[in-house]
């Protein structure tokens, strides 16, 4: 289990039994990190002879014994495992079967990215060199029911250009060449997420000029990561979100209904003024609903 400790740079295919104790381990980083809750999230790693180790359903991620695993064939039939498989399985197989190139699929709930996932919030690029070289654009797909074949259909459009999706309302999926390279994904996503609302809360990111990109990509390009950017000069101007459909949440943004003194649950600040104006709106209400509770409480005396 040597290759759980190095780089992805070292991965190789593993045998089955390194294969169920990396997942163990992985499962065990995920839930120390906080990205998966109970019995959340799930890990898939394809074997050489095709077949597929999955995480079984209701079991807590850094709890997991090897023979905990199930495997399945790539339609999703399970062929051994004294437990059962999960339901989220559908989303890892449409990977799995889009993209011969990748070993291994982790979905879990980081909650800085998942942030950006419930709020249907596009992911800024062109920020952070560390997450443009060795992440680059995260797109976000629309909401299905988890556990159908409708969220796992929303990856289709995503696949060929992208190793990393924040699904709505939901959480984030990895794609690697192995375990610890999906994993790794999870790591920059969820610390680049972090770093972008931290930041907000002193300003707008800088966001780098389109030169100091281009070099950037050069760099990528020098590694041998693929990005679409390198092929696409509309999607490499940093003025181009990275993808996040209009329709993510079914026509409306996500929250509860507005009550009386309340601004909107469904607008979003998209400016600086906008913002400072959002943020008064909701202070004037805070401090008339705190002013009403004090009055309930001298009347009450």
């Amino acid at each position: 289990m040597s290759a759980v400790y190095g780089t992805p740079l070292d991965e190789a295919p593993l045998a089955e039994w390194d294969a169920r104790e990396q997942m163990c381990e992985i499962g065990r980083r995920l839930w120390e990190r906080q990205y998966v809750e109970a019995n959340g999230g799930n890990l898939t790693y394809r074997l050489s002879d095709g077949r597929i180790l999955a995480t079984p359903t209701m079991i807590g991620k850094g709890f997991m014994k090897p023979e905990d695993m199930v495997v399945l064939d790539l339609e999703g039939r399970q062929l051994q495992g004294r437990r059962r498989k999960t339901s989220e399985i559908l989303v890892h197989l449409q990977i799995l079967r889009g993209r011969s190139d990748v070993r291994a699929v982790i979905h879990c709930h980081p909650p800085h990215a998942t942030a950006f996932a419930i709020t249907g919030r596009a992911v800024p690029k062109c920020i952070h060199p560390e997450q443009e070289v060795f992440l680059g654009e995260v797109p976000i797909t629309p909401y299905e029911t988890p556990g159908t074949q409708k969220v796992a259909d929303t990856l289709t459009p995503y696949l060929r250009d992208f190793n990393v999706f924040l699904l709505a309302s939901h959480g984030a999926v990895a794609a690697g060449r192995g375990l610890l390279d999906a994993y790794w994904k999870i790591e920059i996503i969820e610390s680049y997420c972090r770093l972008i609302i931290l930041s907000r809360a002193l300003g707008e990111p800088t966001v780098l000029s389109q030169q100091h990109m281009a070099e950037l990509l050069q760099i990528k390009k020098n590694l041998g990561i693929p990005d679409r950017r390198l092929q696409d000069a509309a999607a490499a101007s940093c003025a181009a979100p990275a993808p996040a459909p209009e329709n993510a949440f079914g026509g409306r943004r996500p929250g509860p209904p507005a009550s009386e003194g309340q601004p909107e649950a469904a607008e979003f600040a998209s400016s600086p003024a906008e913002e400072a104006e959002l943020v008064r709106r909701v202070t004037e209400a805070v401090l008339r609903r705190l002013k009403t509770s004090a009055g309930s409480l001298k009347g009450g005396r």
